[in-house]
C-alpha cells in the first residue's frame, strides 16, 4: 500500500472539501441532499483546519479522502468531553475505496490521540448506514456507546446519530 496519511495542504482544501461532499450526497448520508445546509460544512475544509487537524490520505499525489481530528474539544468537537479525542467527516473518493485509505485515516487518528497528553479516549458520531465505516471502526477496536447517541437535529425526530469509542 503506498497511502500516505499527513496534514492536508492549503492547496489541497478545495479537493478534499468536494470528495467529503460528494461521499456524503452520493451515499445519500445528507437528508436534504444538494440543499442541506450541513453541505457547506462539509466542503469548507479551511474553516476546520483552522480549529482542528485534517488529514488526508495520499497515493501517488491524488488525494483519496480525509478525516478531521478534533485533539482536545474546540469549535469542532460534537461529543469529546474532557480527556477525549474525536473523528469528524471522514471521507474517502468512491473510486478509492476499498484499498484500505478510510482504515489508514482512522488509524492516524488514534495514532495521534494516543501522543495527546491526557486523552483517554477517542470518540465518534456516525450514522446508522454507514456500515462499511462501522465495520472499520470495530476491526480497530471502537466500542458502540449508546447512551451517547444524538440528535444534530432536535426538530427532526429520525436524525439519530450512533457513537463509538476507543479507550486508549
Amino acid at each position: 500500500m503506498d497511502i500516505v496519511i499527513r496534514p492536508a495542504e492549503p492547496g489541497e482544501y478545495a479537493e478534499l472539501g468536494e470528495i467529503t461532499a460528494q461521499a456524503y450526497l452520493l451515499d445519500g448520508l445528507l437528508d436534504f441532499g444538494e440543499n442541506d445546509a450541513y453541505l457547506g460544512e462539509l466542503r469548507d475544509v479551511a474553516k476546520r483546519a483552522a480549529s482542528a487537524e485534517v488529514l488526508v490520505a495520499v497515493e501517488h499525489g491524488r488525494v483519496l479522502g480525509g478525516v478531521t481530528f478534533v485533539p482536545d474539544g474546540g469549535p469542532m468537537a460534537d461529543i469529546a468531553g474532557p480527556g477525549e479525542a474525536e473523528i469528524r467527516m471522514l471521507a474517502v473518493a468512491r473510486a478509492a475505496r476499498g484499498r484500505g485509505a478510510g482504515e489508514a485515516l482512522v488509524r492516524s487518528c488514534v495514532d495521534r490521540a494516543r501522543a495527546t497528553e491526557g486523552c483517554a479516549r477517542i470518540v465518534l458520531s456516525t450514522q446508522r448506514t454507514m456500515r462499511s465505516a462501522h465495520r472499520v471502526y470495530e476491526r480497530l477496536g471502537f466500542i458502540r456507546t449508546p447512551e451517547r447517541d444524538w440528535n444534530p437535529l432536535p426538530d427532526l425526530d429520525d436524525i439519530t446519530l450512533l457513537t463509538y469509542e476507543l479507550t486508549l
